[in-house]
């Protein structure tokens, strides 16, 4: 046991991870040593959290450990932007180079397949020497751009944990062993074999190219997390000493009296001691209207201050702001373990030490029997050869990436392929509400117009008194306005009530346009005609717009948001496969339960705090619901990563599109019904591939090893090689039906 006071946690940058094998072995690895308590490694951020006794280890102890691991300590995490555009690059550099060797060594080795002129310098008939030692030299750089493949599966294989990378590992060096063999061979004068170095470099190949799909979606989710951060200012004004000073953020202290002007943003979390405005919390609550705030009401750090000046208390500073929260919950929501394991991964435990077993059994038995070194090493090599695992290592792989691209073809982005396996088996999609199933942006619905006021006239001094203005409802007018062909009026004594509306005067009359709380504060009088207009426009479930002029209530505007068309067929498709659907919103029960209705959600949960969104994800997952989150706003963010499928639309936040798994590039909800149908259709391709790519095992192992001479079935290297090709062959043919 280690005591409380020497525990330490720290998050260390890692270098050279590129795959799940990666970051689970090097985790393994450290939980297993001396000093570290707890070890959490998060490859999506290429970090290792550790908690550690500080009496037996430091930071450059673990850095060692961690080196000892096979990767490297790029000291510690501090979120500041990377930049990767060289990384990118020079992994780009990698793939054209492997695809021009690969392009260059078929044609070396098959053109005379096809009758392609191939120059006899080098032509395996009449020059074989040259033949393999041109195909040799080619093939080395494919050994040193997969050294990190090769490294992954000997660790995996010396842990006694084999996967994917240990099968494709197996797979290059048992060609390249071979053909090296033969090569060495030839040139000792004896006739040409078979060779298969082009094998090698095309596995190489194609593992390198979804090596840099998956790394691009990892820098992206990085990045966003990095933007998210940027969200509050770098400076703000705090009183000090009885004076206004400018002071860096992480100057801040807890009790500060910080000072906002308008469309300033606010700078840590608080409580406002003087003034009032409204607020702009749109990327925290993903609802379009800003909020009203006055004496002792919160601030949240990044929000915009729209059109008042106040002043509020520091309470929440550094980690402890809701910013940092909803950045800590996508980063621990993001390091979850995918909860579907790989058919292939948990069958490499046993079948790669299997094949091993029966390769070297089958040699010591022809040697010891046979008293022939070439015949023994011929049978080790055909049965490595014809149980490489090219066919199971692209039996998942090839078909993820046919319906990757079918996907995108369909306007859907796919950052995640345990996605394309999960997805047909969602029996919940939880939505949120604005700008997800509505289209986020405020259109008058109901119009009443009294005292002797025309339509016109009403939005004419409307239109004018709320020209220029920011808020939601203003736009919300301007296209009435501009629909109407209305001429707008000049407006005098203009003066922003902050959180309640707008006053001023055009020509003589005395004009206000705003919200009750404006009409309460200037003692405004209401007939009971007047009261039940608005209570009936408000109970609808709109935002009010009232106008005044001259002390008389002359019009009242509704405004609400709009469903999106796509919702509504997508939502009736989704109920014919009996998943249950569920509205989750931070908006009110009344706006929430309308939308719901028209569009027959069934269930709603509304007046739900950012934080308090991923809490209600979790619990349907562990009430066994597989669970699909579809948002748009950062507040979605964390349930989006912490849902097992996040789903959100290009028009979304940054951080919302890339802590989603999947990103719907047009405003279609349509598309969610698309993606079901091709991740069923995946499912089935898949599970063909492996059948087959296990039958070619299963039947070819017996018969490398001989056991079948006696009726004459025997295979050699070649044919092994071929029936290893055309194993692989099938297997990407089959997938390419998914097109």
């Amino acid at each position: 046991m280690y005591g409380d006071e020497n525990m330490k946690k720290i998050t260390l940058k890692v270098g050279g991870m590129s795959c799940s094998a990666c970051s689970n072995g090097l985790e393994k690895f450290l939980n297993k040593q001396e000093g570290i308590i707890e070890a959490n490694v998060n490859l999506v951020m290429n970090n290792a959290t550790i908690e550690y006794d500080e009496n037996i280890l430091n930071i450059e102890k673990i850095g060692e450990l961690i080196k000892k691991g096979g990767f490297e300590s790029l000291g510690i995490e501090d979120f500041r932007r990377e930049n990767k555009k060289r990384n990118q690059l020079y992994k780009r550099i990698e793939i054209y180079i492997l695809l021009v060797l690969s392009l260059l060594m078929m044609y070396i080795s098959m053109g005379h397949m096809i009758n392609l002129p191939v120059p006899n310098i080098i032509n395996m008939e009449t020059n074989p020497k040259n033949y393999c030692l041109i195909l040799l030299i080619l093939s080395l750089p494919s050994l040193y751009f997969g050294r990190d493949l090769l490294v992954s599966g000997y660790k995996n294989l010396i842990n006694l944990m084999p996967n994917m990378d240990t099968l494709v590992s197996i797979g290059i060096l048992s060609s390249m062993l071979f053909s090296i063999y033969e090569t060495i061979s030839v040139l000792l004068n004896n006739p040409l074999g078979n060779v298969y170095f082009e094998s090698s470099v095309m596995i190489v190949f194609f593992i390198k190219i979804g090596r840099y799909i998956d790394n691009l979606s990892k820098t992206k989710t990085t990045e966003a997390i990095q933007d998210l951060m940027l969200l509050t200012p770098a400076y703000a004004l705090v009183y000090k000493d009885g004076e206004i000073k400018n002071v860096t953020i992480d100057e801040i202290n807890k009790g500060d009296i910080v000072v906002c002007k308008s469309g300033e943003s606010i700078a840590v979390d608080g409580k406002i001691t003087k003034g009032a405005t409204t607020i702009n919390e749109s990327f925290i609550t993903g609802e379009s209207m800003p909020k009203s705030k006055g004496e002792g009401d919160d601030v949240i750090a990044g929000s915009i201050n729209c059109d008042g000046y106040i002043e509020y208390e520091a309470v929440k500073i550094g980690k402890e702001s809701t910013v940092s929260e909803i950045v800590r919950m996508v980063v621990e929501a993001t390091n979850t373990k995918a909860p579907i394991s790989r058919v292939a991964d948990v069958v490499s435990k046993f079948f790669v030490l299997g094949v091993l077993i029966i390769a070297l059994v089958g040699f010591v038995c022809y040697l010891i029997f046979t008293k022939n070194f070439s015949k023994a090493i011929n049978v080790f090599v055909t049965v490595l050869v014809v149980a490489c695992p090219c066919a199971l290592g692209l039996a998942t792989p090839i078909a993820m990436v046919v319906s990757n691209g079918k996907s995108a073809k369909n306007g859907i982005l796919v950052k995640n392929n345990a996605v394309l396996e999960a997805f047909n088996k969602i029996n919940t999609i939880v939505f949120d509400k604005t700008g997800t199933l509505t289209e986020g942006s405020l259109k008058i619905k109901e119009e009443h117009y009294l005292n002797g006021i025309t339509k016109n006239e009403a939005l004419q001094i409307i239109g004018s008194i709320e020209n220029g203005s920011t808020h939601p409802i203003a736009k919300a007018i301007s296209e009435v306005v501009s629909s109407n062909n209305i001429t707008l009026l000049d407006v005098k004594n203009f003066t922003n009530v902050a959180g309640k509306g707008i006053s001023g005067k055009i020509n003589s009359d005395e004009i206000l346009v705003g919200n009750l709380k404006l009409i309460e504060q200037y003692n405004i009088e209401c007939s009971n005609t007047e009261k039940e207009i608005i209570d009936s426009v408000s109970s609808n479930g709109n935002t009010l717009l009232i106008l005044v002029v001259n002390r008389k209530i002359s019009a009242v505007l509704g405004a609400k948001d709009t469903v999106k068309e796509s919702a509504k067929t997508m939502i009736k498709n989704a109920k014919s496969k009996k998943i249950e659907l569920v509205m989750l919103t931070g908006d009110s029960a009344n706006s929430a339960n309308e939308i719901a209705s028209q569009l027959g959600i069934d269930r709603v949960i509304s007046n739900v705090l950012p934080t308090e969104k991923a809490a209600v994800i979790e619990k349907l997952k562990t009430n066994g619901k597989l669970v699909a989150m579809v948002g748009d706003g950062i507040n979605d963010a964390p349930s989006l990563a912490t849902a097992d499928i996040g789903i959100s639309i290009s028009t979304a936040s940054d951080i919302a599109i890339n802590s989603a798994d999947v990103v719907l590039m047009q405003d279609d909800l349509n598309k969610i019904n698309t993606l079901y149908d091709i991740s069923k259709k995946t499912i089935k391709i898949i599970k063909e591939n492996l059948f087959w790519a296990f039958l070619y095992n299963i039947c070819l192992i017996p018969i490398a090893l001989g056991l079948l001479s006696s009726i004459n079935i025997v295979i050699n290297p070649m044919i092994a090689s071929f029936a290893m090709m055309f194993s692989s062959l099938s297997v990407i043919l089959n997938a390419l039906r998914l097109r």
